[in-house]
């Protein structure tokens, strides 16, 4: 791990209730490019004072450029619930964080907290900050694509669309079937693809598989309202002597939503599943 910023037991601003926690936020790299992933390590090392909370909290990570303007957000509940924390207990997992096409080059700050979703009510925590319970925990230098391997929507898929604002969300729906392509790199290859199926009315898991002409590289069931981040292992010998690749992702079934009761949709699209990132990272 190259970036790190591990805090002391400090209130910061003119907060003076007892911090429960104290937060700390590992980087896999101090740069990343616009679309590329971010592997992000977070730690709560939990006061051995702390009452026990009150509700699960969610954590919130805001994305902040030069100007100290806020870019985009990426909260999220941490896979241990908040009110399992115990005193004393170090609470620790990882998470990626796809980095958003968003206009700006340049260094981005990383403000991390805990709040209630209920009420937007923010827990104390321990380090540097400039109020509103928002910890400086780590920056990186976002800077542009000019490296990446571009991958292409070309067959099967809808029109994009686009989170709430300050997301930086974006998705496609597939089709049953839908084809990406790719420039080969010739080399071995790491593939993500972040997919989901949002309708909770669909009671059945989609069975999803990621197809290289007939060879089937990938194959997972995606139940609703699960996002799944695979990271696919691919070598250059399954990629192939051509130089463009196309994969093709193909679900076992699709549905309508004009023809779901429960949604009151008049959306005629034939869905597949919700495809949120797809990239190429050479080894």
């Amino acid at each position: 791990m190259l970036v790190a910023a591990s805090l002391a037991a400090c209130g910061g601003g003119d907060d003076d209730a007892r911090p429960v926690a104290t937060p700390s936020l590992t980087l896999s790299r101090p740069d990343a490019a616009i679309g590329s992933p971010l592997e992000m390590t977070y730690r709560f090392a939990v006061a051995p004072d702390a009452p026990p909370f009150a509700e699960d909290y969610w954590v919130f990570a805001h994305f902040i450029d030069a100007d100290g303007e806020l870019m985009w957000t990426d909260d999220h509940q941490p896979p241990t619930p908040t009110r399992q924390w115990k005193p004393g207990a170090a609470v620790e997992y990882n998470r990626t964080m796809f980095v958003p096409k968003f206009p700006y080059v340049g260094e981005t700050r990383i403000e991390v907290g805990l709040y209630a979703r209920s009420s937007g009510d923010r827990v104390p925590l321990a380090g540097p900050t400039d109020g509103q319970r928002a910890y400086q925990l780590a920056s990186f230098t976002m800077r542009l694509q000019s490296d990446n391997i571009f991958v292409v929507f070309r067959d099967g898929w809808h029109e994009t669309e686009v989170g709430e604002e300050g997301s930086g969300l974006e998705w496609q729906w597939s089709r049953k079937d839908a084809t990406l392509s790719f420039r080969n790199p010739k080399r071995d290859i790491l593939f993500y693809l972040e997919a989901d199926q949002p309708v909770m009315a669909l009671a059945e898991p989609r069975q999803v598989e990621l197809r290289l002409g007939t060879e089937v590289v990938d194959s997972f069931p995606l139940p609703s309202g699960q996002r799944e981040l695979r990271r696919v292992p691919i070598s250059a010998a399954r990629l192939g002597g051509a130089d463009t690749v196309e994969l093709t992702i193909s679900v076992d079934r699709t549905f309508v939503p004009a023809t779901v009761p429960a949604l009151r949709s008049v959306d005629p699209r034939e869905l597949g599943v919700r495809v949120f990132r797809a990239f190429v990272q050479p080894k």
